[in-house]
């Protein structure tokens, strides 16, 4: 019941009095639903608070949980959602980081004295030492991690995007330099981790190796810190020859090195190496072209989503049919001339292309929808501003092709969305219709023929309440979950769903 019971929570047809029971019930996703709600007495937001840091994350963020109604003594946990929320005095976090089984969750608040950090930084559970790392905001602090003994708190420091720059260079330049690692804290060296580990309970990832000098560990804090963007250019390009590509990778991915780094890194034969120069914005036009000739489609498609690609090359790639479903940058970026021009290319590849954006100038995307090619069509179908009198043109041309198309189109009146379940169709139409809000009791009942359309016809607000209560008792608790936080549900079938609930 705890699927239907979370659905009922997230209901707003729920009863007031049913909002009170659910706040007894001891499951995480019941209390996170209840935390959505606007309707929330006083006392229910102190209860879901302190029970659950997620929900009380929710209910700091939607302004019904403030720091003046907190007594952070008598409910810790609220506090500290304040805390990570900037919402609180500083000073609390003194009364918390004496809580241990708070600490991890307090080391991920922004602005900590600093006496706090260094506690938290020294403190013996290392996972409190790692929640620090990925969050600090103090470079003093984090200049203290830099040298922790762990590899994971140096590794998740690289990560960070506060981190200084600084302090990044010492990472990458093992600075204090790491002493030991998991893999020699555990085995004998030289080790390497076999890919038939005979220990069931060993830990350790895939290739983790040490031969003395740590280089697993070392190889994350690297990747970790050469991805970063504030780590300095000059430190980071020591190791465009490291053998390993996935540091030559993060190097490919940065936007402030040299054009005789990213040239280098052009002669790579790493196909995700390329692939990551391939998108770099930063990199030349004349690499971008060069890259975009590579055989292999994953560096040319790589090319052809960067944002600087050059629209003849788009035009050129387009025509290999393998650039995928989804809207190029430099043609989200085109103005309304470079739009007219591609709409008007004789490969209907790279007119698709142009469909797929959702603001094109009306002559553009009427051109579009007039198209003779199927695809171009059902790429423009969705875009609002079509006329029922378009869209019932292009069905007429193209059939099932442009019907899932036409059925996400949001102007599309209910008589449409009816003729295209009367004409021939495919599931991807029944999906489209789901959801659509002009889709009434008779579409929707369609749409349960299907069982992804189910679970997005089960949320509709059109859906019959009979239909709903079929749904309820569905085997799929994603499902029938939705269906109980169908505001169109009646309170009598609401409460009956609670009436297994506990009585406090």
């Amino acid at each position: 019941m705890l699927h239907l019971w979370a659905g009922a929570a997230a209901n707003p047809a729920l009863p007031a009095g049913a909002v009170e029971r659910l706040t007894a019930v001891d499951d995480s996703t019941v209390r996170r639903e209840l935390a959505e709600r606007d309707d929330l007495t006083d006392r229910q937001v102190h209860r879901l608070a302190e029970r659950d840091g997620v929900a009380a994350s929710g209910l700091v963020g939607s302004g019904r949980l403030r720091a003046g109604q907190v007594d952070p003594e008598r409910r810790p946990r609220a506090a500290l959602a304040l805390l990570q929320a900037g919402l609180a005095p500083v000073e609390w976090a003194r009364l918390l980081v004496e809580l241990p089984h708070l600490r991890a969750e307090l080391a991920k608040c922004p602005g900590l004295p600093g006496e706090i950090g260094r506690r938290l930084a020294a403190d013996p559970d290392p996972a409190v030492a790692l929640e620090l790392a990925e969050s600090t905001d103090d470079p003093a602090i984090a200049a203290l991690l830099a040298a922790h003994p762990s590899e994971h708190v140096r590794q998740a420091l690289g990560t960070n995007p506060a981190t200084p720059p600084d302090v990044l260079a010492d990472l990458i330049n093992d600075l204090p330099p790491l002493e030991s690692c998991e893999v020699c804290r555990k085995h004998p060296v030289p080790w390497t981790h076999p890919p038939d580990c005979p220990d069931p309970d060993c830990d350790l990832p895939g290739g983790a190796a040490c031969d003395g000098s740590h280089q697993h560990a070392r190889h994350g804090i690297l990747q970790a810190a050469l991805g970063h963007p504030a780590a300095p250019a000059a430190v980071a390009a020591r190791h465009l020859d490291h053998p390993s590509p996935f540091l030559r990778a993060a190097l490919a991915e940065r936007t402030d090195l040299d054009p005789a780094a990213y040239r280098a890194l052009a002669d790579d034969q790493q196909l995700w190496v390329l692939s990551a120069l391939a998108e770099n914005p930063a990199v030349e036009e004349e690499l971008i072209r060069r890259l975009a000739d590579h055989p292999h489609d994953l560096v040319h498609r790589a090319a052809a989503h960067n944002p600087r690609a050059p629209l003849d090359v788009l035009d050129r790639l387009a025509a290999t049919g393998r650039l995928g479903d989804g809207l190029l940058p430099r043609i989200a970026a085109a103005d309304p001339a470079e739009l007219d021009h591609l709409a008007d290319r004789p490969g209907p590849r790279t007119r698709r292309l142009v469909a797929l954006r959702r603001d094109l100038p009306a002559p553009v995307r009427d051109r579009l929808a007039a198209d003779p090619d199927a695809k171009v069509a059902a790429a423009v179908a969705p875009h609002p501003g079509l006329t029922a009198t378009q869209l019932r043109a292009m069905h007429a041309r193209h059939g099932r092709s442009v019907a899932a198309g036409i059925a996400a189109n949001p102007d599309a009146p209910t008589a449409l969305l009816h003729e295209l379940l009367a004409a021939d169709h495919n599931v991807a139409t029944l999906r489209a219709l789901a959801t659509h809000p002009a889709a009434d009791a008779d579409v929707l009942t369609a749409c349960l023929r299907d069982r992804r359309a189910r679970r997005r016809a089960a949320a509709h607000p059109a859906l019959p309440p009979d239909r709903l209560r079929t749904l309820l008792t569905d085997p799929d608790p994603v499902l029938a979950e939705t269906a109980a936080a169908n505001p169109s549900l009646p309170a009598a079938d609401l409460l009956r769903l609670l009436a297994d609930l506990p009585v406090e």
